[in-house]
């Protein structure tokens, strides 16, 4: 058994071994696709070439270990930019080759060359004649020899003391893949609105494809009269739950007054404070944003002036919602 089975009680002494052994692992990896990048030869961009020439899709391929990292290529590809989805070699072999379409482009991943799955596929696959790349470990392999492009992954070893679990080897099918998602992304100048496009559920989707309208309030607005009176507006405000009220007459927007406004009003003077009206206690010509507005441009604006909401109006310039900084 390794030392690790044989420690001491000594929890210093565990902890020093376990240390050494994350920082050994890691630095073999990062030498590994330090090595990866000088072994990347023509063979890279004739695969971009082939990928950006298909009018289908990118179908990745692989059994085991491989497949787990190639449902992540085919994931990042799709997401991308790159139409692309995963076949796994077994269910291919009873039905699912069907999937594959002449358009498409096969990238088949086996760090050994040889797995028996891929090898099976193999007669039906250059039947169908869809142009292949391969990524592997060993150039010389089968594999490798019946596709058009190969994408060499070899390395010295696996970080794994045994020499056997892919460890090593997964990170440079992984890396590799990132770099054909990451050369095909610039081929196609793919832009964060591109990526908001495909990932409408995530933060950065949210910000680049919602707009002010989508997010404000915009029922039971806090709304009163100039003429209405200090007591009264605590009410509406403290009815309508968002620290503010708006100040409207015939439809347009005069003024707004704050829960801010209320505190500072209160300390400089609250002799007869309650009875005075919106008129001379309102913020004239508050900030307003067009409920068309990007909402991650409307985020901007609250930070670069230090407010936590803005009155929402429509193209007229009439007042449609409010927008609270935290509204995402």
């Amino acid at each position: 058994m390794s030392d690790l089975f044989n420690l001491s009680t000594d929890l210093s002494t565990h902890s020093d071994i376990l240390t050494e052994s994350a920082r050994r692992t890691l630095s073999t990896q990062a030498q590994a696709l330090a090595n990866l990048a000088n072994q990347v030869t023509e063979e890279f961009p004739k695969a971009v070439r082939m990928i950006l020439a298909s009018k289908g899709r990118t179908i990745i391929c692989g059994m085991g270990k491989s497949g787990l990292i190639g449902k992540k290529i085919a994931a990042t590809l799709a997401s991308t930019g790159t139409p692309s989805f995963f076949l796994h070699p077994g269910e291919a072999f009873h039905g699912d080759l069907g999937m594959i379409q002449p358009e498409d482009v096969l990238v088949l991943i086996s760090f050994s060359g040889e797995t028996e799955e891929l090898m099976r596929l193999l007669p039906s696959l250059k039947s169908f004649g869809n142009p292949s790349i391969a990524m592997v470990g060993n150039t010389d392999s089968t594999l490798a020899k019946h596709c058009d492009c190969v994408l060499d992954l070899s390395i010295d070893k696996e970080t794994c003391p045994n020499n056997l679990a892919p460890t090593t080897s997964t990170t440079m099918t992984t890396a590799m893949g990132d770099a054909l998602a990451v050369a095909l992304m610039e081929c196609r100048n793919f832009q964060p609105q591109d990526f908001a496009r495909f990932h409408p559920g995530g933060s950065l989707g949210r910000k680049l494809l919602t707009r002010v309208k989508d997010l404000m309030h915009k029922d039971n607005l806090p709304v009163c009269a100039p003429e209405t009176t200090l007591k009264d507006a605590i009410t509406v405000m403290t009815y309508g739950r968002m620290g503010v009220v708006l100040i409207q007459q015939a439809g347009k927007l005069l003024g707004i007054f704050t829960d801010g406004d209320l505190r500072r009003a209160m300390l400089k003077e609250s002799e007869g404070m309650i009875h005075k009206t919106m008129a001379s206690l309102m913020t004239s010509n508050p900030k307003t944003i067009n409920e068309n507005v990007m909402i991650v441009q409307a985020e901007e604006q609250m930070l670069h002036d230090k407010i936590t909401l803005l009155v929402v109006v429509d193209d007229t310039n009439n007042v449609s919602g409010i927008l609270e900084i935290y509204d995402r």
